[in-house]
């Protein structure tokens, strides 16, 4: 690469990272203000340090309910997370791995499913969840999240990739199961696929907005999302500094999980470069 070519990529990734970060330090800046100098200060410098009664004002509002909603998002993304993608890879392992009538028919309608927009399903799920009786409870929002058409996508290819047949063949000799030669062999192999499914379905869950919206009406089971919209939107005080404030403390669960399951990305991206 010539040092013309290398300073334009340099100067577009600084770009990129510039535009991503500046909403980053906007939300960072104004958590720290009141509800006065968000207005009378400069947007993306600090004015006043109001960061720590922003934070407990957050925790103590109607009784706490801010500490609930966030325990239920991390309900509903880890047991959703956790679930939708074992089941979707055990999916997506089962289409790689077996020959059977009609699973190239099969993979392509769950690739068919990856273009379809979460919001459109939404209202067939309301009136399917209301005849059953699970509307305003947790499993209106953990069980739509079980279904992932990218889990088991990402799941057969990786399985196809990383999971050699030679293995499997010799699991089956040794007179292994086919389902402990999933948990055991598969899993383990398919380990960077599972985390990559798992991030990804756990921030969906994690910002969905839509669905908790139509099928929950009790405050006590909002995920932390819905929660601050209605803080937002349901009280006639003005308390903006309090929704920024929360919306900070709600990204941070996101980037523990990034920050913690990111060496499984590199043991995954490492393995197999070394020939013994």
């Amino acid at each position: 690469m010539s040092r013309g070519a290398a300073i334009a990529t340099l100067g577009a990734l600084t770009l990129a990272a510039v535009y991503f970060l500046i909403p980053i330090w906007w939300l960072i800046v104004s958590s720290t203000k009141s509800n006065t100098a968000l207005f009378n200060s400069n947007g993306f410098w600090f004015s006043d340090l109001s960061l720590i009664d922003n934070v407990v004002d957050v925790f103590t509002r109607q009784n706490g309910l801010f500490s609930r909603w966030l325990l239920n998002s991390v309900l509903y993304a880890g047991v959703g997370g956790i679930l939708a993608t074992l089941l979707g890879v055990a999916c997506g392992y089962a289409i790689a791995k077996y020959e059977f009538r009609g699973r190239g028919l099969l993979f392509g309608t769950i690739l068919g499913g990856l273009l379809l927009p979460a919001a459109l399903l939404t209202v067939p799920l309301y009136l399917m969840f209301s005849q059953i009786g699970l509307v305003n409870s947790v499993w209106a929002v953990i069980i739509p999240a079980l279904v992932n058409p990218f889990a088991v996508y990402l799941g057969r290819v990786y399985a196809a990739a990383s999971v050699p047949d030679e293995l499997i063949e010799a699991a089956r000799l040794d007179g292994a199961g086919e389902l402990r030669i999933f948990f055991t062999i598969g899993l383990r192999l398919m380990s960077p696929a599972l985390v990559t499914v798992f991030l990804f379905t756990f921030v969906s869950i994690w910002n969905n907005f839509f669905l908790p919206l139509i099928m929950l009406t009790d405050q006590s089971l909002y995920p932390v999302t819905l929660g601050l919209y209605n803080w937002y939107t349901a009280t006639r005080e003005a308390n903006y500094n309090v929704v920024i404030t929360g919306s900070l403390i709600s990204v941070i669960p996101l980037v523990v999980a990034f920050l913690s399951l990111q060496r499984f990305w590199r043991a995954g991206l490492s393995a197999g470069s070394v020939k013994s």
